[in-house]
């Protein structure tokens, strides 16, 4: 799953440097030169992360991460702010409204690069891309396979075969095992926020998924609770399904 970045800094010039480097690792990227415009883009399309510069026009980087955190839909976007300031009460104000990091200028794309990788795998682990193996599944994002490792030799693996929305229903609940999720909530997350289709979808995908995961013995993982909704888990527990 590729993560969208909007980087809202009003420097056209600092702007195209830190698109061109994220367009180049992979990221889809929004770029914003005001939080005004920054506004009116998340109302269509809600970004992964928020590269977010302290000093803009009109509404500062501050008030616009305070204004995110308060929206039921954004407030929990991961924010980076990028800024000139390097006084620590500075620092501290940006973290205490909610920023996930804080980056001073001038940076090293190369440093912006890693530090945005190290928010989302901590923040958002289904947009990354780095292998997860849970309950004897290995599922690697870069190369989209699911793989069973063979419990008699561990240098066999059988694949699974998987649609891209099982796939990505999949990836998601490995990297939150044991926490159930509404259909709602994987209705946001795998198919996203703008997508409409109702609660019931998520039923028809999950019996996919758990049709391809039984031919290899692996369909308990994903559990349904009743009532509540689904889980992987590599354990049995009393209202799971």
């Amino acid at each position: 799953m590729t993560a969208t970045i909007m980087i809202v800094e009003d420097e056209p010039a600092i702007q195209e440097l830190i698109s061109y480097n994220l367009r180049n690792t992979g990221y889809v990227v929004l770029c914003a030169s005001s939080a005004e415009q920054a506004r009116e883009m998340v109302n269509d399309v809600l970004p992964d992360l928020v590269l977010l510069d302290w000093m803009l026009p009109n509404m500062s980087g501050l008030e616009f991460a305070q204004k995110l955190r308060q929206g039921a839909r954004t407030k929990a976007i991961p924010i980076i702010m990028l800024t000139a300031r390097v006084d620590e009460s500075d620092k501290v104000a940006g973290l205490e409204l909610g920023a996930d990091d804080y980056i001073t200028k001038p940076f090293s794309p190369r440093e912006l690069v890693a530090r945005i990788k190290a928010v989302l795998r901590r923040r958002l682990p289904e947009v990354s891309d780095e292998v997860v193996e849970v309950g004897g599944l290995k599922l690697d994002p870069t190369t989209h396979r699911v793989t069973v490792s063979d419990q008699e030799s561990a240098s066999k693996s059988t694949e699974i075969v998987l649609g891209p929305t099982e796939f990505r229903l999949l990836h998601f609940l490995m990297t939150h095992t044991e926490r159930v999720h509404t259909r709602s909530q994987l209705l946001d997350r795998v198919w996203g926020d703008h997508v409409f289709v109702e609660d019931r979808t998520v039923d028809v995908h999950i019996r996919r998924l758990r049709r391809a995961l039984e031919e290899v013995g692996k369909d308990e993982l994903v559990q349904t609770v009743r009532g509540a909704g689904y889980r992987f888990s590599t354990r049995c527990e009393v209202g799971a399904e």
